[in-house]
């Protein structure tokens, strides 16, 4: 139940509560300590300067029977004093008569006899106090609490005054500390209220370097990384259109002529004409098969990712130079040295980035060209796939834009393909804690290059 309704109020109310909820036991604690403490140190002086008194009053000629009679109790600095003389035999002497006796007891009894040098003890409102006066007696001087309780009164009024002043300060001090503190969380909770009824990432205002502002910084990286993902997939999803609106209005127009061929009193297609119409239209189905095939491979950025295990990235190698080869045909040729090296990864994301480098290698290579695929091993832990063709090159300019997403260099528009098979590389390489980049290769065309962690075997192969 106290969970419960405690839920209900807000973490500021909640923060002020607890601070005035610590404040007050503090200053209980505090009062109750202070009230002991002083109570104590009254009775220790009130104790001390009785004694003092009592002692030097029993070697003074107080302590003697003939003249206590007679010496009033003012003498010894106090109206409020009563003095008696107490004999081993239990006999009692008082100043000014019997009425000005004070409280006796087994206490002062055991002083007169010898027993205890002195007794301090409260009865019937004094402050009771004895001490040796001689063989067989004990002087005993009694001095009424009535003031001392009246002090330790006020005190105990005082504390309990000025300790709730203490707790409703502390309260407010515990509101005004929890409005500060939490101001940034307020920030954080109407950014957050903003993104969700506007969608607009505008980064909060970041102050100081405690936690909270930690919290607020990596909330502004959270926008941002949110941002830059919501203008990836708006780019995507651009180009994505523009890459696909061409092969479907061709194929939309081969279709829609071939249709119309087909039409009841329409001029029959040539049969050469119904051929390359059909060649065409099977090549545009086949380029929207890879487009779509590219897209929803890169759509995998963001999902979960496949189980990993140890990958022998030679036999991942080979599969994609077979397939390369077969599509290639006889005209090209592959020059190839491969090195044994093992990882942890996804075997079949690896093929496609290797396979889209091969791919990209015969696609610039001239007839009767060549396409060399090299391992290097840089060190134990990484090694370095290279693809390089015999085609052209690729502009300086161009090479820190390869690839990415859609892009196409001025003398590749009119190549087929769908400007994603390098970026998938990328991303796969991005996945397995490693990079890619372009350069010129010696043979004068382009060098792309797949650098990949894991471990190195002790012998090279060469294929």
């Amino acid at each position: 139940m106290t969970t419960v309704s405690l839920e209900r109020f807000s973490l500021r109310a909640r923060i002020g509560v607890l601070a005035a909820a610590v404040a007050a036991a503090a200053v209980v604690l505090v009062s109750a300590a202070a009230f002991f403490i002083v109570r104590n140190s009254i009775l220790a002086t009130l104790d001390d300067n009785l004694l003092d008194r009592a002692t030097s009053a029993a070697q003074s000629s107080l302590a003697r029977p003939e003249l206590l009679a007679t010496v009033p109790s003012e003498i010894l600095g106090a109206g409020d004093i009563k003095v008696a003389l107490l004999y081993s035999s239990g006999l009692a002497q008082s100043a000014e008569g019997q009425a000005s006796a004070p409280p006796l007891s087994d206490a002062e009894l055991q002083v007169a006899r010898g027993a205890e040098t002195q007794s301090v003890r409260s009865a019937a409102g004094y402050r009771v106090v004895a001490v040796q006066a001689g063989e067989g007696r004990a002087l005993v001087i009694a001095q009424k609490e009535e003031a001392t309780r009246a002090v330790l009164a006020e005190l105990g009024t005082a504390l309990p005054v000025i300790g709730g002043i203490g707790v409703v300060l502390a309260g407010l001090a515990g509101a005004a500390v929890a409005r500060a503190g939490l101001r940034p969380v307020q920030r954080l909770t109407e950014a957050t209220e903003r993104v969700t009824a506007t969608g607009q990432l505008t980064p909060i205002t970041v102050s100081g370097s405690d936690e909270l502002a930690r919290l607020s910084q990596s909330f502004n990286e959270m926008l941002g990384a949110l941002a830059a993902s919501q203008e990836q997939q708006r780019r995507l999803v651009a180009d994505a259109g523009h890459e696909l609106r061409t092969p479907l209005t061709s194929l939309r127009t081969n279709l829609e002529l071939l249709s119309a061929a087909e039409q009841p009193g329409a001029p029959a297609l040539p049969r050469e004409d119904r051929e390359e119409m059909l060649t065409d239209v099977r090549a545009q189905v086949e380029e929207l098969t890879q487009l779509i095939g590219d897209l929803t491979e890169l759509a995998r950025d963001d999902a979960p990712q496949a189980a990993r295990e140890p990958v022998e990235l030679v036999d991942v190698v080979e599969r994609a130079l077979e397939r390369v080869r077969r599509r290639a045909g006889p005209d090209t040729g592959f020059d190839v040295t491969l090195v044994p090296w093992t990882l942890v990864g996804e075997a079949a994301a690896l093929e496609r980035a290797v396979l889209n480098l091969l791919d990209n290698a015969v696609k610039w290579s001239p007839p009767g060209g060549h396409v060399r695929l090299r391992m290097v091993a840089l060190d134990d832990w990484t090694v370095v796939i290279e693809v390089a063709d015999s085609g052209p090159g690729i502009a300086e300019a161009d090479r820190p834009h390869v690839f990415e997403r859609f892009y196409r260099a001025d003398t590749s528009r009119t190549m087929p393909g769908s400007g994603l098979g390098l970026a998938i590389v990328r991303q796969v390489a991005v996945r397995h804690g490693g990079a890619v980049w372009a350069d010129k290769a010696p043979e004068g065309g382009a060098l792309l290059c797949l650098r990949l962690p894991g471990r190195r075997a002790d012998l090279p192969t060469l294929g």
